[in-house]
């Protein structure tokens, strides 16, 4: 009777994935026979009653820019990266989606350190990055006891060298991982929706008008004031939009 019990909880927590894969199953044909709204449908439909994912999030940007809806597109490879910043198919298509939208606006010239960096972290998940730490300081572990309790000049030099390089590849990564994760939970940048809106100077419809953004710019949130939200786009330029213009990653 107890396995028969156990079986059927199995059979019956196994249900909501088994339907999770029948929905998905649907909208890959879907999308496969250009039927690209009822993709999208059963696509919002698995992320709503199952989660999200990376993969998840790739095919429903790949659905909304077969459609023509570029700015859903672009929020959706955004946040396929924010999972996954190492699926290269998700930023090529990115880029795409990008050469469909109105604004292009010249970045303020950053430092080429800093590129590499965010370059290099954006090459693996804060999972990823995570475990690189846990390992990299498990080798550091290793380092030490080499130079502490080795005769060897030859391990004691190992250790000691090596276990300073696998220190420091384990403070990046945990930094990295960090970053990641914190990027992922305060959610700080958002896709413009609104076909046009005015960015003003202050949280207010009375507030001046500072410069016209369209739909599908990425703008990074500084801060919000009641239904407004503070944003900076990629030239420097700040802002005051309402929170109806935006969807935030």
């Amino acid at each position: 009777m107890k396995k028969i019990i156990i079986y059927l909880l199995f059979v019956v927590a196994g249900i909501p994935a088994m339907y999770g894969q029948e929905t998905l199953k649907q909208a890959n044909d879907a999308y496969a026979q250009e039927d690209y709204i009822k993709a999208i449908e059963l696509y919002e439909q698995t992320a709503r009653e199952h989660g999200v994912s990376a993969d998840l999030y790739y095919n429903l940007g790949n659905a909304y820019y077969k459609h023509n809806e570029f700015a859903k597109a672009i929020l959706n490879y955004e946040r396929a990266l924010l999972l996954n910043p190492g699926d290269e198919d998700a930023r090529f298509n990115l880029d795409m989606a990008n050469t469909h939208i109105v604004d292009k606006i010249d970045p303020v010239g950053r430092f080429f350190l800093s590129v590499w960096i965010d370059t290099l972290r954006s090459t693996l998940s804060s999972n990823g990055w995570a475990i690189i730490g846990i390992v990299a300081f498990i080798l550091f572990i290793g380092g030490c006891y080499l130079y502490l309790f080795t005769s060897s000049v030859r391990s004691k030099k190992i250790g000691f060298f090596g276990g300073i390089v696998v220190l420091l590849i384990a403070i990046m990564a945990n930094w990295f991982a960090w970053g990641l994760s914190n990027k992922m939970e305060n959610r700080d940048e958002a896709i413009v929706f609104a076909a046009t809106v005015s960015a003003k100077s202050s949280p207010a419809e009375s507030g001046t008008d500072l410069f016209v953004l369209h739909e599908g710019t990425k703008v990074s949130i500084l801060g919000k004031v009641n239904d407004w939200y503070e944003v900076r786009i990629n030239d420097g330029n700040r802002g005051w939009l309402p929170a109806s213009a935006i969807e935030i990653i």
